[in-house]
């Protein structure tokens, strides 16, 4: 699982085709289809999210009120029960959302069927917006849509765990072949050294710092296949062999967090959402965030977010924009971040929110060499088959791994 909270549909939601021809109610009344133009006066907008509980839709709903108030329009924030399905259904009948989340992940099936208003470009302040979360929401040269908000991935240790291995903050891995050795040190018989989500959420930061990824930097070719991905996934491979590296379900886990917080890993690799399981639910662990180890090539990690969608086919465009830009103002981030414990996609706020949540920076920091979801439209099958595969990777072999995700991604780029 990518991330346990709903929030970030960036992994709660399972990977399912989106069918643009939807038919059924989306939730949204046929009165509020669009025309050609748009309305005038004080307009009432619709807003569509995924929030991960009553925390993040209270928030937002008060951040609508606030806007609301400002602008003399009206927002009506809906909690999503299943937000792919209910973005297809209103994009289907002509009866979208003005505004809704759109998950990295299925940004450009949206952006290729003409379901979004590319707004981005001439979004005020869109530098602001880390480069990586611009990235993740800019396609066929066009910046469709502002990130809302991210998370990245880092190394959680038991810290107990580790004192009692002998290890100090001397040996914190900046390496993979450090990694390795503390991860074997701290491997005993009812603890193994890290757990490993076995999917591309986080099998695929190995791939990053090899200097990887599942295609080239603007999405026009698959690059699956080639030796720098290979070597990523031999290196996750040696680990579980040895058995110094175990997925969740080897230990009785639904994910890598929860085998953590039992404390059958010393170690594990999760975003910043792991805190709110770890005080829910594990508060006497004892344990600290560090920066993914170094590969090959470099810094890796991965990032996943969500940006704020303004429907192609809505009315009230002028309105939808001006909310948006009142969602994604500093001070606006920073109150969600306290809230919900997202991270701000502006740069502008990052001293700020390390300032009051400072056991946060290696993830924060993560925005400089992070890589967001596979860029492609309806690749969400091809990239579900892969997962497939990497859950295998104990006894299979990497190469065919890759060559098989290779000939289906290319399948769908045409590349």
């Amino acid at each position: 699982m990518r991330n346990p909270r709903i929030r970030w549909a960036v992994g709660a939601v399972a990977l399912l085709s989106l069918s643009l021809t939807a038919c059924g109610g989306s939730g949204f009344d046929d009165t509020d289809k669009a025309d050609s133009q748009e309305s005038t006066g004080p307009a009432s907008i619709k807003v569509l999210i995924a929030a991960s509980g009553d925390v993040e839709k209270n928030a937002v709903t008060d951040a609508a009120g606030a806007w609301a108030t400002k602008s003399g329009n009206k927002a009506t924030v809906t909690q999503a029960t299943d937000i792919n399905q209910q973005l297809g259904q209103g994009f289907a009948a002509n009866t979208p959302p003005d505004v809704f989340y759109v998950d990295a992940g299925r940004f450009a099936t949206y952006a290729s069927a003409g379901s979004l208003e590319p707004y981005g470009d001439s979004f005020e302040g869109k530098d602001d917006f880390y480069p990586a979360l611009r990235q993740a929401f800019t396609y066929d040269g066009k910046l469709y849509c502002a990130p809302k908000d991210f998370s990245t991935l880092a190394l959680q240790i038991n810290t107990k765990a580790w004192k009692k291995a002998g290890l100090t903050d001397a040996d914190i891995p900046t390496t993979w072949e450090e990694l390795e050795a503390v991860a074997k040190k701290l491997t005993t018989g009812k603890q193994v050294g890290l757990a490993l989500g076995d999917t591309r959420d986080r099998i695929g930061a190995f791939m990053v710092q090899a200097g990887g990824w599942v295609t080239n930097k603007d999405a026009t070719k698959v690059t699956a296949d080639s030796p720098e991905n290979l070597e990523a996934l031999k290196f996750v491979q040696s680990l579980l062999a040895d058995g110094s590296a175990k997925y969740p379900k080897q230990l009785d886990s639904g994910w890598s967090g929860e085998a953590f917080g039992k404390q059958k890993a010393a170690m594990t690799i999760e975003g910043n959402w792991i805190a709110g399981a770890m005080k829910n639910d594990y508060p006497d662990v004892k344990y600290k965030a560090v920066p993914l180890p170094a590969g090959p090539k470099g810094k890796g990690t991965l990032a996943f977010t969500q940006c704020w969608g303004i429907a192609a086919k809505s009315k009230n465009k002028a309105a939808a924009l001006d909310f948006v830009k009142a969602m994604t103002a500093k001070d606006n981030q920073l109150t969600f971040a306290e809230a919900v414990g997202v991270m701000p996609s502006r740069q502008s706020a990052q001293a700020d929110y390390v300032a009051q949540f400072p056991q946060d920076k290696p993830y924060i920091d993560g925005a400089a060499y992070a890589q967001a979801p596979v860029n492609v439209a309806k690749i969400d099958q091809v990239l579900a088959d892969f997962d497939t595969g990497l859950q295998g990777l104990p006894k299979a072999d990497p190469e065919e791994i890759l060559a098989r995700l290779q000939k289906n991604a290319q399948a769908v780029v045409g590349q």
